[in-house]
C-alpha cells in the first residue's frame, strides 16, 4: 500500500454545472458530458446489455452445467418442506416454511441469487407477503474481495498504477455487496472521491446463473401454486432486464447524468446527485464525489441534527413522481442505504445501478393509467396497462376486461365485500390475467416499488401528516404545473376534481373522513391486509 497523505483542504465555489444536473451547490469538479470519454457510445452499450435479455431467459431443452449443482443445493434445502407439503401443513406455514429455507440457501449460492432475493424482499404487495417479508432479512453485504484484487481492476482499466491516480486509498471498503464494494479515496487534486469497483468474474457469472434460473422456472411452476400466479418465468426475466445494466458502471455513470438532469426540472429542485469523474469511469470501475450526511432512515441521528424528516421525503416524493411520470427517468433501487441527507437538510440519492426508464409511450400510458384507476374506466385501464408492457401487444382488452367482469369489480365498494370474498376474487383475477399473459414490466415494478419505500417511509417519520391533504397536494401539482403535458393525451378538463380522488382514495382504503393521517392509513391497510391475505392463502 502507497503512503497515505493528509491533501489541504481546498477552497471551491460555486460549480457552473448548476444549469444542466441537480447537484450539490459547491463540488469537486464541473460536469461538462460531451468532454467526457466514457460517455463515448453509451447508449449503443445500453441497447445491447437489454438485447442480451431474451438470449438468457430462452428456454432450454438441457440445464446449463451449472443448474446441477443449484438444483442439488435448492433441492437440499426444500426437501424437509416438500415432505411437511404432502403431510397437508396449512397453506401459510407451507409457503413461510419454504421462504424460511430459501432465503439461507440464495445466499450460499452467491450474487445472482442474493440479488434476486433483495428484488423479491422489496416486492411488497406484488408477491406473496411470506416471500416478501422473508427475503427482507436476505444479506448483501459480503465479505469484500482482498485489496490485491481491487488495486488489479482499477490498474487494468486505467493502465495506470493506483498510486498515480489517488494520493489516498482506503484499502478496507466502506461497504461490500454482492456485485461491487466501496472505497473512500482521496485525488491527488485532494477532492474526496468514492471509488467503486466490481467483484471478479461477475460479468460470467451473472449471465450462467440467469440460465439455471430460467431453466428451473417451469420445473418450479409444475410444483408450486404461487408460483404460477407470481409468474416465475415473467419474474426472472424482469429481474434479468434490471441486473445486465448493473454489469457495466458506464451506464450507472450516464444514469447519474440523466438522473440529475431530471432532477434539475423537478419543483423545487431539493434533491441532488453525486457528480461522476470526467474521467474515471469504466465497466468495473465508478469513481464519483463523495457526500457526507445521515441516513434518511436513521431518524434518530436525523432529529438529533436539527432535521425535520417530513419535508426530506416529500422532496424525495415529489421528485420521484415528477421524474416517473412527466420526464420518464427515475432512480429505480430506493431505500434508506441509498439516500443520504446534508447537514443542511439537503437529501441526496446514490446508487443508480437500477434506474427506471419510461419511454415516452410508456409514460404516457403511466399517467392514463393512473387516471383511468380514478375514474373506473376498466377497459381503458387494460389499454394502458397493455401499452406499458403488461399484457401482449395484441391483447384485445374489451374481450379481457368482460371476462374479468371489470367494470362490475370496479363499481363494487371494496370495504362491502368480506374478506373471503375479496380474497377469492384476487386470486381469480390474477390468475385470468397470468392465462392472457400479463406480467409486471420492468419500469412499472421499479415505479411500485418506489412508491411502497417512499409511502411506508413518510408514513414513519410524518406520521402526522394528513394523507388526503398530500395526495391533493400532489394531484393539484400535476393538473396545474405540468397541464401542457396532461394536454398531450388527455382534455385537462375532463380529469377527475380532488374530491372524486379523495373519495376513490377512502373506498380504497377504507379510511373515512375529511382528513386521515399516513399512520392512519397504515394501521387500516395493514388491518384489511391480513385478513384478504389469509383469505387468499385458504382460497
Amino acid at each position: 500500500m502507497f503512503p497515505r497523505k493528509r491533501s489541504s483542504p481546498l477552497v471551491i465555489s460555486a460549480r457552473s454545472d448548476l444549469h444542466i444536473g441537480a447537484f450539490t451547490d459547491e463540488g469537486p469538479w464541473d460536469v461538462d458530458p460531451a468532454s467526457m470519454a466514457w460517455r463515448k457510445d453509451v447508449d449503443a452499450l445500453r441497447d445491447a446489455a437489454s438485447a442480451r435479455v431474451p438470449d438468457l431467459v430462452r428456454g432450454r431443452r438441457m440445464p446449463p452445467v451449472r443448474s446441477a449443482r443449484v438444483a442439488l443445493r435448492l433441492a437440499a434445502s426444500v426437501a424437509p418442506w416438500a415432505l411437511r407439503r404432502r403431510r397437508g401443513a396449512a397453506a401459510k406455514q407451507e409457503l413461510a416454511g419454504l421462504a424460511g429455507r430459501l432465503r439461507p440457501a440464495f445466499e450460499r449460492l452467491g450474487t445472482t441469487f442474493i440479488k434476486l432475493g433483495q428484488l423479491i424482499g422489496s416486492a411488497d404487495g406484488m408477491l406473496p407477503e411470506a416471500l416478501v417479508s422473508e427475503f427482507k432479512q436476505c444479506r448483501d453485504r459480503v465479505p469484500p474481495e482482498p485489496f490485491s484484487h481491487v488495486r488489479k481492476v482499477i490498474e487494468a482499466d486505467f493502465g495506470r498504477p493506483i498510486a498515480e491516480l489517488f494520493a489516498e486509498f482506503d484499502p478496507t471498503p466502506l461497504a461490500a455487496a454482492s456485485i461491487a464494494q466501496v472505497h473512500a479515496a482521496r485525488l491527488h487534486t485532494g477532492e474526496e472521491v468514492v471509488v467503486k469497483v466490481q467483484r471478479p468474474k461477475i460479468d460470467r457469472i451473472v449471465p450462467r446463473d440467469i440460465a439455471t434460473m430460467a431453466w428451473l422456472a417451469p420445473h418450479i411452476e409444475k410444483r408450486a401454486r404461487f408460483a404460477v400466479l407470481a409468474n416465475l418465468g415473467a419474474y426472472i426475466e424482469l429481474f434479468t432486464e434490471t441486473i445486465v445494466e448493473e454489469l457495466d458502471f458506464r451506464l450507472e455513470a450516464q444514469n447519474m447524468l440523466d438522473v440529475a438532469a431530471v432532477l434539475a426540472m423537478t419543483e423545487p429542485r431539493s434533491v441532488v446527485v453525486p457528480r461522476p469523474h470526467p474521467e474515471l469511469v469504466s465497466r468495473r470501475v465508478l469513481v464519483m464525489e463523495r457526500l457526507h450526511g445521515h441516513r434518511t432512515d436513521d431518524e434518530a441521528a436525523l432529529l438529533a441534527a436539527g432535521i425535520d424528516p417530513a419535508p426530506v421525503f416529500r422532496a424525495l416524493m415529489v421528485s420521484f413522481l415528477e421524474g416517473a411520470m412527466i420526464h420518464g427517468v427515475f432512480h429505480g433501487d430506493l431505500h434508506g442505504g441509498n439516500m443520504m441527507v446534508s447537514p443542511g437538510g439537503r437529501p441526496a440519492i446514490f446508487d443508480f445501478g437500477i434506474t427506471g426508464r419510461f419511454t415516452d409511450t410508456k409514460r404516457l400510458a403511466l399517467l392514463g393509467l393512473m387516471i383511468t384507476m380514478t375514474i373506473q374506466d376498466g377497459v381503458a385501464m387494460l389499454g394502458h396497462l397493455r401499452d406499458l408492457g403488461g399484457l401482449p401487444p395484441g391483447a384485445d382488452v374489451a374481450a379481457l376486461a368482460e371476462e374479468l367482469q371489470l367494470d362490475e369489480l370496479l363499481s363494487m365498494d371494496p370495504n362491502d365485500l368480506s374478506p373471503e370474498a375479496l380474497g377469492l376474487q384476487m386470486r381469480e383475477t390474477m390468475h385470468r390475467l397470468v392465462l392472457h399473459g400479463a406480467k409486471l414490466p420492468k419500469e412499472m415494478f421499479l415505479y411500485m416499488k418506489g412508491m411502497v419505500y417512499l409511502n411506508g417511509a413518510i408514513s414513519t417519520v410524518a406520521a402526522d401528516v394528513d394523507m388526503f391533504e398530500e395526495m391533493g397536494h400532489l394531484y393539484d401539482l400535476f393538473t396545474t404545473t405540468h397541464t401542457d403535458v396532461l394536454a398531450g393525451f388527455v382534455d385537462v378538463n375532463d380529469l377527475p376534481e380532488q374530491d372524486v380522488l379523495t373519495d376513490f382514495l377512502r373506498r380504497q382504503t377504507g379510511v373515512q373522513g375529511d382528513a386521515a393521517t399516513y399512520q392512519e392509513l397504515q394501521e387500516a391497510q395493514a388491518e384489511r391486509s391480513a385478513t384478504v391475505r389469509q383469505a387468499f392463502k385458504s382460497t
